[in-house]
């Protein structure tokens, strides 16, 4: 019996070399997000490939590659390879896959590559589902399924998406909020709009240029929202010490930049994104919104940690809104989710191919 059991555990460790661990990646504009089955978030890198011009080779991703942002010769570009949460290169995206994919599995080489799930934006045309796709497989991975990030976000906020009542997820990323309404497993309306992360950063960059006659990068702006970034007055104000190219001397100089200053700066597409959710609540069925106004409205995405958010939301709305505890990963902890049962979750997967069909 012993004996029979000793080879039960090695036959057991051989496969398990062969087969790769399945894997969910949330493949954000700003941030891609590995979850391996058994073990969690094993990663969280920027979406960014350092690429040599002159020899046309990958110098570094994620990390590293974002490091390099403005710090690079001539010859070598750092490359956002997702614009808008799709893919705008094709390649470097193959690329990147290939390096996060290889990482996640401790760049352990195995017979069959894994089955994957990757969220992408809401609102996606099949030839840009079959762009993913095909960068995932060529990149290693066997299987492929497609699940939209307002679904995937509210499985991982474990709202109940397979009952018949309505559950309403705003999904605030680096390119494109994803506003959904979800009831029986499937989107019953949805609105995708490129008001995110990216657009309030170009906003501080413009505003600061304007009022104040500095030229800032996108880095700087990135770090000015998270640390000041407030949509409502605050009891006791934020500033935060910014440095750039002055405009008319060319010289270095900083500023001191409040809270008060980044609310004007992104007071205009503040109101679009509220203007947008209002948008999807009034193409909802009545007996949707009625369950969304008795269940609440839930943020998912690095915007959800913007200062008061939630609360202008809930006011405009007249509709309570909550932020999850771990908001930044709600779509790739909802892609493990879907891993973990693909039968159970079979109607919230993007099926326009017979390749997305999961099997067990």
């Amino acid at each position: 019996m012993n004996r029979v059991r000793g080879w039960t555990d090695t036959i057991k460790d051989k496969l398990s070399n062969l087969v790769s661990d399945d894997i969910g990646i949330d493949l954000g504009t700003a941030n891609t997000l590995v979850y391996v089955n058994g073990q969690g978030i094993v990663l969280n890198e920027p979406s960014m490939v350092a690429l040599n011009q002159k020899t046309g080779q990958v110098v570094a991703v994620g990390a590293d590659a974002k490091n390099m942002l403005g710090r690079t010769p001539a010859h070598v570009v750092a490359i956002q390879p997702l614009v808008d949460g799709v893919i705008s290169d094709f390649e470097v995206t193959e690329e990147m896959l290939g390096y996060l994919i290889r990482k996640a599995q401790d760049g352990k080489t195995r017979f069959l590559g894994p089955r994957v799930v990757i969220g992408v934006p809401s609102g996606i045309t099949s030839v840009q589902v079959r762009a993913v796709q095909d960068a995932a497989k060529n990149a290693g991975a066997r299987e492929v399924f497609i699940v939209e990030e307002p679904m995937a976000a509210a499985i991982g906020i474990r709202l109940p998406v397979s009952e018949p009542s309505g559950s309403m997820v705003i999904d605030i990323g680096g390119g494109t909020t994803d506003i959904g309404i979800i009831s029986l497993g499937g989107l019953v309306s949805a609105k995708n709009v490129r008001i995110a992360g990216d657009k309030l950063n170009e906003d501080i960059i413009n505003y600061i240029r304007g009022e104040f006659k500095i030229l800032i990068g996108k880095k700087s702006a990135e770090e000015l929202k998270i640390a000041t970034a407030s949509v409502l007055d605050l009891e006791t104000p934020l500033e935060s010490t910014i440095r750039g190219r002055d405009l008319v001397t060319g010289l270095p100089r900083e500023v001191i930049i409040t809270d008060a200053d980044i609310r004007e700066a992104i007071a205009a597409s503040v109101d679009q994104l509220v203007d947008a959710v209002k948008e999807v609540l009034e193409t909802a069925p009545p007996e949707v919104v009625s369950d969304v106004m008795r269940r609440g409205i839930y943020l998912a995405g690095g915007g959800a940690l913007i200062r008061g958010l939630s609360q202008l939301l809930g006011e405009h709305m007249g509709v309570p809104v909550y932020v999850p505890d771990d908001p930044l990963t709600a779509v790739v902890q909802g892609t493990g989710m879907i891993l973990e049962d693909l039968s159970k979750y079979h109607e919230a997967l993007i099926t326009q191919s017979h390749e997305f069909s999961p099997t067990e």
